[in-house]
């Protein structure tokens, strides 16, 4: 590109109708991801310049298995973000389907009938958000809270505050843990699988595309017909049926049912990444691709704290601050003033 020649040109088809080379490419990642990629490949370069060992090959496997519960359960709050909704239970019920799916395969020596009901544990608790959100006329957050503590409990209470079951010696939940196709180990697949199936709806279906027209405009999308309720039902069901996925992941990683380690604080990763990656808090606007590259940065940045032997509490405060500066961007991104300042 020329001095003169301005960066809509790059993009612009080339003759005969066909887009550029960088067009397509922008495409695929998204222009408003860029600076996200752009912040990775810096944090790459500065960890892997302070320790070689972090482009090692198995801990890029070890920064990938990290971050695939995370990732999907980010992956899911994406869609009810972006619905205008936001769900702070998906940790609770993923540590509820842990310790379900756990102590069933333990009384029935059934991996399969395990999995089985925890995905119906997780269907049930996105029904229950979606139906007092909906009929109940509660704000989305008040519900979720409400169901996060109750599921909280609800897990401790029927494990009594414990690790259950053991499923480190079953061939199901020791291939989901430590298997892999391709090289790449089975945790990321089944990340990969539900970013890419999300994705696909978001953007190459009318249920995407009514979504969008949900978070962007409510009062539009009902005048145009939209059952609105039946939206909000059905997303809070699709999140409850991935959460269960993550406490099934969880299960078999952690070679049982496990009722708060290892889901505690789930949630606030899940819509820090979304946040980080662009997804507006009134819903409308983002997508799967910059949720999943914000979710492969924060995984880059407590990989990167634990190899360089920095203390662990420093992970939670870059946490929180990513999320404060998410949030400011796309406050002023939207124009919105500050409290009690001119605009």
């Amino acid at each position: 590109m020329t001095q003169t020649e301005s960066p809509a040109a790059a993009t612009r088809p080339e003759p005969g109708g066909r887009p550029g080379a960088l067009r397509r490419a922008l495409d695929v990642v998204g222009v408003q991801n860029l600076s996200l990629i752009v912040a990775l490949a810096v944090l790459c370069a500065v960890i892997g310049s302070q320790n070689s060992n972090f482009f090692l090959i198995e801990n890029v496997k070890t920064i990938g298995t990290t971050v695939a519960i995370v990732g999907i359960l980010a992956v899911v709050q994406t869609v009810v973000m972006l619905l205008g909704g936001l769900d702070i239970s998906v940790g609770s019920a993923a540590g509820l389907t842990s310790v379900v799916s756990a102590m069933v395969f333990t009384s029935a020596s059934s991996a399969a009938f395990g999995i089985l009901v925890g995905l119906a544990v997780g269907i049930a608790v996105g029904v229950l958000n979606g139906v007092v959100i909906v009929y109940g006329r509660v704000n989305a957050v008040i519900a979720t809270l409400a169901t996060y503590s109750a599921l909280r409990g609800l897990a401790n209470l029927i494990s009594n505050g414990r690790a259950q079951g053991y499923t480190g010696t079953d061939s199901t939940f020791v291939f989901i843990a430590r298997g892999s196709g391709l090289g790449i180990p089975i945790l990321v697949w089944v990340l990969i699988i539900v970013a890419l199936l999300v994705h696909l709806m978001l953007r190459y279906t009318d249920i995407g595309r009514n979504i969008y027209a949900i978070g962007g405009n409510p009062t539009a999308a009902r005048l145009a017909g939209i059952n609105i309720n039946r939206y909000v039902v059905g997303c809070y069901l699709l999140a409850g049926f991935v959460a269960a996925i993550a406490g099934i992941l969880l299960t078999a990683r952690t070679g049982s049912g496990q009722p708060t380690s290892g889901s505690q604080g789930l949630e606030l990763q899940s819509i820090t990444a979304a946040a980080l990656g662009g997804v507006a808090l009134q819903g409308g606007k983002g997508g799967i691709s910059g949720t999943v590259i914000a979710v492969i940065l924060l995984g880059v940045l407590q990989n990167g704290l634990t190899i360089l032997n920095v203390n662990s509490f420093w992970q939670d405060i870059a946490q929180g601050a990513l999320l404060v500066v998410a949030v400011v961007i796309q406050q002023r991104r939207r124009g919105l003033r500050a409290f009690g300042l001119p605009r």
